[in-house]
């Protein structure tokens, strides 16, 4: 069994669309979703042709033609309401995973950051009430709770987006959620395939930005696994923080390369020590599920039923420093197997 509890959930005969279908999560839900399941379409919108190319030859190595039927693409902008509305005609479910994520570049870049992170949320929204959407889970980060950086702070607000949009759903009945989770091991502007690189390169060092930054850690697979039951499990509103394992950035060197020196450069421009998921404010609102929290809406002007699950204890928080789950050498390694081992096995079903 996974680290998230199974999904029962029926995509069956559903219209879903992708936000962002051609990043790294998006490939994966995109690709996990047409593997255990027959939607009746299955939508990426992106603005990279480029990128959408690649994929429609990349899955069409990967599943048969019959699979690829419900396949549509299509190129747009979360800044341009007027094609979400067009690309959300007719659509079930919206994952919405577009975003401009790099924190330095969003530092540099602060107005292109908002545009995309805080206008498209709310353009999405629109998007969604305008065409009845069902269900759309949003996409956020570590970073948006206790902003410290711009790009937190459009997550922060991007959440803030989703969550009241309830609000303003009336007899339509869209209901909106959001999922905040970690790193994503091996994803694009991960630590981990940046280490990968110098190694393969012969790099005699690893750049480290400071030996007390801590992260929390997740598979690729575990965040399509976790957006998938949390699209199952939500009342509207909720947002869902996974339980996961955190680790030391000396720690990652440590086990990729343990023979490498480390040098440390600094810590870079909006970056953080360490992460946090919950705040002890947010924790007077959040439930306990178990595998999960789901941190619930303190303004409710909608039917809603809430979750049941236990409370949290007063001036609960959830840091990676504070973490009581720490993933070790032997486990990073496992995780990266594992994922590696997933890679090949698509593969050879090619």
């Amino acid at each position: 069994m996974g680290r998230f509890a199974p999904t029962t959930l029926d995509l069956d005969g559903k219209v879903i669309l992708v936000t962002g279908g051609t990043g790294s999560f998006g490939r994966r839900f995109i690709e996990t979703v047409l593997e255990r399941s027959k939607p009746r379409k299955l939508i990426v919108y992106s603005r990279d042709e480029l990128k959408q190319s690649e994929m429609q030859i990349d899955m069409s190595e990967r599943f048969s033609a019959e699979q690829l039927k419900v396949m549509r693409f299509f190129l747009g902008d979360v800044r341009d309401r007027e094609r979400l509305s067009l690309a959300f005609r007719g659509v079930d479910i919206v994952i919405h995973a577009a975003a401009l994520k790099q924190v330095p570049a969003a530092e540099y870049n602060p107005s292109e950051c908002i545009h995309t992170n805080i206008m498209g949320a709310e353009n999405v929204v629109r998007a969604c009430l305008a065409n009845r959407v069902q269900q759309v889970v949003a996409l956020s980060t570590d970073k948006a709770c206790n902003p410290i950086n711009l790009y937190g702070a459009t997550k922060l607000a991007s959440d803030k987006t989703f969550v009241a949009a309830n609000n303003l759903s009336g007899d339509i009945g869209t209901r909106f959620s959001v999922v905040r989770y970690g790193n994503v091991v091996g994803s694009r502007g991960s630590v981990i395939p940046f280490f990968q690189r110098l190694i393969q390169r012969g790099a005699t060092e690893l750049p480290i930005t400071d030996v007390r930054m801590t992260r929390f850690l997740i598979t690729l697979n575990e965040g399509v696994d976790f957006v998938l039951s949390s699209l199952e499990r939500m009342h509207g509103g909720e947002i869902f923080v996974p339980k996961i394992p955190s680790m030391k950035i000396t720690d990652i060197a440590a086990s990729m390369a343990p023979d490498l020196a480390t040098r440390v450069v600094g810590i870079r421009p909006g970056e953080k020590l360490h992460e946090m998921m919950i705040s002890a404010d947010d924790a007077r609102n959040t439930v306990d599920l178990g595998d999960r929290y789901a941190i619930e809406p303190a303004f409710v002007e909608y039917t809603r039923v809430p979750l049941t699950g236990g409370r949290l204890a007063e001036e609960f928080s959830y840091a990676s420093d504070t973490n009581d789950d720490w993933l070790d050498g032997a486990g990073l390694t496992r995780m990266l197997e594992a994922g590696a081992a997933h890679e090949r096995r698509r593969r050879a079903n090619d």
